[in-house]
């Protein structure tokens, strides 16, 4: 099983107290509410696929964190993602680290970045019934002002003809999903398991 998500940032007290005030006591009770959260969904050979800013920690507390994740854990890196400076972070818990990657999940391609990208590749790509062939999972823009724009891009461009050289019209697709640990509550979710978060979220 392969599972998503974004900006956990680990030991970032900031996150918990001001940014995104995730209410908890301490950032080491995040830390351990994140972990439990992870390890009850995630097992020791699925893949789990981090969009940016997984630790804020130095290398010695990632190291410890990356040893209690369970899962094949892949990087795409984020701006906060300090440890990967320090050559004594644990580079080896990683099957890799990538700035961008694109991935075929049950005959979808994933485009995955910490950053959204507005016009992504693949985005017009739909099957013969019209349901999209490609997604873009993103992070980095927590639920913040930027996420509402990006809402509301989302809406404007679903609502906009693509005229084709022969004259058909479409509605241009958007198929943009943000991964922020807070809309599943800290657990790693599929592809499908973020569509529908995603949807119900936006009802």
């Amino acid at each position: 099983m392969r599972y998503y998500i974004a900006d956990p940032h680990f030991f970032h007290g900031a996150l918990n107290t001001k940014m995104d005030r995730r209410g908890f006591e301490s950032v080491e009770a995040m830390n351990e509410y994140m972990l439990r959260q992870w390890n009850r969904k995630v097992r020791k050979n699925d893949e789990v696929v981090i969009l940016g800013d997984l630790s804020w920690g130095k290398a010695e507390e990632t190291n410890e964190l990356l040893e209690r994740l369970n899962g094949r854990l892949y990087l795409i890196q984020g701006n906060h993602d300090r440890f990967l400076k320090n050559k004594d972070y644990n580079a080896g818990r990683f099957v890799w680290i990538k700035p961008y990657e694109e991935l075929q999940d049950n005959k979808r391609k994933v485009i995955l970045c910490h950053y959204p990208i507005m016009c992504y590749n693949g985005q017009y790509r739909v099957d013969e019934k019209g349901n999209p062939k490609v997604y873009m999972l993103y992070g980095h823009v927590h639920d913040t002002q930027d996420q509402r724009l990006l809402e509301r891009f989302q809406a404007i461009t679903r609502e906009t003809a693509s005229v084709s050289p022969d004259g058909t019209a479409r509605q241009i697709p958007c198929n943009m999903i943000n991964c922020f640990c807070m809309y599943s509550d800290y657990v790693p979710l599929t592809l499908d398991e973020w569509i529908a978060c995603e949807k119900r979220r936006m009802e």
